[in-house]
């Protein structure tokens, strides 16, 4: 069993509950029960019934649904110290993705009966969920935004520079030259497709643009990024 205050540490960093004092959370973690899931497996489907949440402790999770086509989409891939299947939890409606484990994935559940006593009895807590299910919102009309209005390279720079500055918060801050930043991504190119709403072989041109210019380098499971490169496609429709 995970201690409270271990498991409080990890809430800590997510969007979710990361603005409540460490005494709620540890509150919450009390209510949290370790779960395991094999690689390729089957967590939920889209319409399932939401009994509770998951907090990732190792691995990856993709969150996806499937096009009208049968083409799998890939809303978002929750990793080490994420949070999924929140939305269905907290309005009390059915799932709206599916939750595939792309790796062995190692995790506590918090039941929507726990979550919502939690809410009920604290306003906090509440108010912290309705902050989330607004900034959630938001960002789902930006990746909206961006599929329909930008440019894959754009989207591929845009991707980048979030995945570096959450394995290296401190990038964020950096100016002047510098030298690249490592980013280990541990997916596949199928699976970052997906994730950035785009073809296999049109990413692959995309990421051929961006490492000609200088701005990634692909080295071996690593990808080598210059920050103020990707800054510059990230900011750009038109390089």
């Amino acid at each position: 069993m995970v201690a409270p205050s271990t498991t409080a540490d990890l809430l800590a960093k997510t969007d979710l509950f990361g603005p409540l004092p460490q005494l709620d959370r540890e509150t919450i973690a009390e209510r949290m029960r370790p779960v395991s899931f094999k690689s390729g497996q089957l967590i939920f489907s889209r319409g399932d019934d939401a009994r509770e949440l998951y907090l990732v402790q190792r691995g990856r999770v993709r969150l996806s649904i499937l096009s009208s086509e049968g083409r799998e989409l890939s809303l978002a891939h929750a990793t080490d110290g994420g949070v999924f299947g929140e939305i269905a939890v907290l309005d009390g409606g059915k799932r709206t993705a599916d939750a595939t484990a792309i790796s062995d994935v190692t995790a506590l559940s918090l039941t929507r009966t726990a979550l919502v006593a939690k809410m009920e009895s604290n306003a906090a807590i509440a108010q912290a969920a309705i902050a989330f299910l607004c900034r959630r919102l938001r960002e789902t009309d930006a990746k909206i935004e961006a599929i329909a209005l930008h440019p894959i390279e754009v989207r591929l720079a845009r991707f980048f520079l979030s995945a570096v500055y959450l394995q290296a918060p401190d990038a964020k801050g950096r100016s002047g030259p510098q030298r690249p930043v490592p980013l280990t991504l541990g997916i596949s190119q199928s699976e970052l497709a997906m994730l950035v709403g785009a073809s296999r072989p049109k990413v692959n041109i995309a990421l051929t643009e961006l490492e000609a210019a200088g701005a990634i380098k692909r080295d071996g499971t690593r990808t080598l990024c210059d920050l103020d490169l990707l800054k510059a496609y990230a900011a750009s429709d038109e390089i």
